[in-house]
């Protein structure tokens, strides 16, 4: 104790000195170091999650940008599938026209000669009765001074005859 004078400390002093800055520390712990503490963990935690949610959103989005790229891509190949399908169904369509224009046009230009051949017939016809009468008249003004009208009838319907005959076959 001896030593504890010489520097000039008194017991009750220190003591009443220890106890109020017991008191302080217990006062600013409980009010204010554990408010403190409490907000500083709060923020910490809050800072800690908005990382977390920040760090998620990044990957969110590389997500979404490979699943772009992905959609992209499926609707580049469909597209180009559809262009390819719709090329070949034009060429089909293309090639089924001609083919059908130039059956239209074999069969008009049959029909043609069909009713080409058939006036051709009729014309024939029609040119050897012409014929015949042309005959049978050359015929009997030639005749009629050389035979009498039942022989002149006679040849003549023989000569008719046979040229009719020349004419159908």
């Amino acid at each position: 104790m001896e030593i504890i004078q010489k520097f000039g400390l008194e017991a009750r002093l220190f003591l009443f000195q220890l106890v109020n800055f017991l008191i302080i520390v217990f006062v600013l712990k409980k009010f204010l170091f554990a408010p403190l503490k409490k907000m500083l963990d709060e923020r910490k935690r809050k800072i800690e999650q908005s990382l977390q949610d920040a760090e998620n959103a990044k990957i969110i989005l590389g997500n979404a940008a490979e699943e772009k790229k992905k959609i992209l891509a499926e609707a580049k190949s469909s597209a180009d599938m559809m262009m390819a399908t719709t090329k070949v169904s034009i060429e089909e369509t293309k090639e089924k026209a001609a083919i059908e224009a130039k059956s239209r046009s074999e069969h008009i230009v049959e029909e043609a000669k069909q009713r080409a051949a058939t006036e051709f017939e009729n014309m024939n016809k029609k040119i050897g009765k012409m014929s015949v009468d042309i005959s049978g008249k050359v015929m009997s003004k030639v005749l009629s001074n050389l035979f009498t009208e039942d022989e002149k009838q006679k040849l003549i319907s023989r000569a008719l005859e046979k040229i009719d005959e020349n004419i159908t076959n």
